[in-house]
């Protein structure tokens, strides 16, 4: 089995989206849930010609409308803190919370005003907010496809494996933790980051040899690429001294726009496939 850079970076792949890729939908939804009462009490606010009276009276009556704020604003976070002024370099910040026990409705004003999430109520754009925050958390769950694209290709790997190594021969453990494996064979590893878990475990019982396998796709480029080549490299070592090999299977276009990186780690590290490699049978030659 001849090492060749070219096989490896000129056959990656432009994608691997399945349907369910797009969005969670169940997770859009259960969000949405979550506030839907707070969000069609806030409903009342819309077109309101004395925003600021109503804000501060709607909230006195129904303080429970201060979690919708981060919503409206596309975050998770349950404290906000915002650069007042950055014109020298001790800056000072505005400081928010959104717990329902330490409500400030003047700072909120002040908030919703400067965010430009006031032009929501007064121009009338918005004609219901839990429609509106659909809109945001399927945007938000676009952030989520880098996560997906990951259980993907583990999806992928382990799919494959089930189907074209002998499992008579070969056991294997998925998400595996250094415990996992330990327990199962018997087999102590020591590494840097002891909770780390690997995609892939594959223990080769008749040669009694470990092989551990890691999986990523990258559709584009960035500066992270060359940070995993590095980390792959370094962990590589950290094995090869314990006789255990690892096989990191990676793909995507995203690393045309790396290639000295990758062609590096390619020639320091024992294995690294993409998804061509492993379909025509290199996988099976590895391990067997």
């Amino acid at each position: 089995m001849e090492k060749d850079f070219n096989k490896l970076i000129f056959n990656m792949r432009e994608s691997i989206r399945t349907y369910d890729y797009f969005v969670n939908w169940d997770k859009v939804k259960a969000n949405v849930k979550k506030i839907k009462t707070e969000l069609n009490i806030i409903n009342s606010l819309i077109g309101s010609n004395n925003f600021e009276i109503d804000f501060k009276n709607l909230l006195n009556k129904y303080p429970e409308i201060i979690l919708t704020i981060p919503y409206l604003l596309a975050i998770r976070d349950k404290e906000l803190k915002i650069i007042r002024n950055y014109k020298n370099l001790d800056l000072e910040y505005d400081l928010y919370n959104f717990d329902r026990s330490k409500i400030d409705s003047v700072k909120l004003l002040l908030l919703i005003k400067k965010t430009g999430l006031i032009n929501l109520f007064y121009d009338k754009t918005i004609k219901n907010f839990e429609d509106y925050i659909y809109g945001v958390e399927v945007g938000l769950d676009s952030n989520g496809r880098k996560n997906r694209s990951g259980k993907i290709m583990e999806n992928i790997l382990e799919a494959y494996i089930k189907e074209n190594l002998d499992l008579s021969k070969i056991e294997y453990i998925p998400q595996a933790t250094v415990k996992k494996i330990s327990d199962k064979w018997n087999i102590s590893i020591k590494i840097n980051k002891s909770s780390r878990k690997f995609d892939f475990a594959i223990f080769n019982k008749a040669k009694n040899k470990l092989f551990l396998v890691e999986t990523n796709f990258y559709n584009g480029g960035g500066s992270k690429l060359k940070s995993v080549c590095g980390e792959f490299r370094t962990l590589s070592k950290e094995l090869l001294n314990q006789n255990i090999d690892l096989i990191w299977v990676t793909d995507g276009k995203g690393w045309l726009t790396a290639k000295k990186p990758l062609e590096e780690s390619f020639v320091d590290n024992k294995y690294i496939l993409n998804l061509k490699m492993i379909e025509n049978g290199v996988l099976n030659e590895i391990i067997d």
